[in-house]
């Protein structure tokens, strides 16, 4: 059996993104539910700048379908400031709130910052703490992280490893638990850099390849300049899905704003 796919975006509150994707008069409070009429995921990036409030994770969970996963970005309090050490009440804060996403609560993701080197005394520790039941996900940004013995750190404790792309330093497609998790940010600029189909059509036959043997695969675009995260993730839905798995990239609102054929 192929893995279910989850593909989306990095975030969906984007400004700019009114009249290239959301419809000039929509109201803000309805972009959710436009964007989850054609994506089934999206990464909650917000979250690592300030912690959302009760409610704003109670709106989300109700303002989306039944079988919609929200990935969320753990605080930079937690990785950036605290760099994993002593933080027990703050993850356990952060946990609270995003539990309140119920069943739609996918997986964690802890980026580390890009000047914190290896230290697998650190991780091993902070993996201890975290609880099995949640799937959690580390992006590492420095390279001396990225390495075979820090991968079996992973597996160990049944963690995933963030696959990345992005100008100068692309992760390798290696997945450490039954799901994989992927982040575009750029190819050639980032967070501003449009794919190409060409480049997606490799990315797509590359995932397809490392999911043979998982459960799931969530795959997010950072790159929200001029919405080129809304044309990537329909064009590599098309290719790994082709509308399988209850939703269609091609699924269309009714609206014209919602054709995301040109951004590109």
């Amino acid at each position: 059996m192929p893995p279910k796919y989850y593909i989306g975006c990095s975030g969906w509150h984007y400004d700019h993104w009114r009249g290239l994707y959301y419809p000039e008069g929509l109201s803000r409070s309805k972009w959710l539910q436009f964007y989850a009429q054609q994506f089934n995921t999206v990464e909650l990036n917000n979250s690592f700048y300030r912690l959302p409030t009760e409610k704003a994770f109670v709106t989300w969970h109700e303002s989306s379908p039944h079988n919609f996963a929200f990935a969320v970005k753990v605080s930079r309090f937690i990785t950036h400031m605290k760099r994993l050490k002593k933080v027990e009440s703050a993850m356990g804060g952060f946990l609270s709130r995003a539990r309140l996403l119920q069943h739609k609560l996918g997986p964690l993701l802890y980026q580390l910052p890009p000047n914190m080197k290896r230290n697998d005394e650190l991780l091993q520790n902070f993996l201890s703490l975290l609880p099995p039941e949640q799937q959690h996900v580390f992006e590492f940004r420095h390279q001396s992280w990225i390495d075979d013995a820090v991968f079996n750190i992973l597996r160990q404790y049944n963690c995933g490893l963030c696959i990345f792309d992005m100008p100068g330093f692309t992760c390798p497609l290696v997945a450490t638990t039954d799901f994989a998790y992927i982040r575009f940010h750029g190819s050639a600029n980032l967070y501003v850099s449009c794919y190409s189909d060409e480049e997606l059509s490799q990315w797509a036959g590359k995932t397809a390849h490392l999911g043979k043997n998982l459960k799931a695969i969530y795959i997010y675009f950072n790159n929200d300049a001029q919405a080129f995260a809304i044309k990537n993730a329909v064009t590599l839905t098309n290719h790994l899905c082709g509308g399988k798995d209850g939703f269609s990239a091609n699924r269309r609102t009714g609206n014209d704003s919602n054709d995301v054929s040109s951004i590109c």
